[in-house]
């Protein structure tokens, strides 16, 4: 539930952040040059960054939990 409520108010923040600076801005990367809002980058960024975070979570835990059934047969075995 903290974590539920903590992303909320990250989000909350970036949208009143996005929302005052509004400015169009140029963005460059590699050969790519474009201009878009200051405050689509900003939210494309921070959801690109929690797709990131949620997605390195996943697998993390995922790997996590696959040794655990490894090292409960080792345990069981070694008895």
């Amino acid at each position: 539930m903290a974590t539920i409520i903590f992303m909320i108010c990250i989000i909350a923040i970036v949208a009143i952040f996005s929302v005052q600076n509004a400015v169009p801005v140029e963005i460059s990367f590699l050969l790519w040059s474009f201009k878009a809002s200051l405050a689509i980058v900003l939210f494309l960024s921070v959801l690109g960054g929690m797709i990131v975070g949620i997605v390195a979570s996943f697998l993390f835990r995922n790997k996590k939990s696959k040794k655990k059934p490894d090292q409960v047969s080792r345990d069981s075995s070694q008895r």
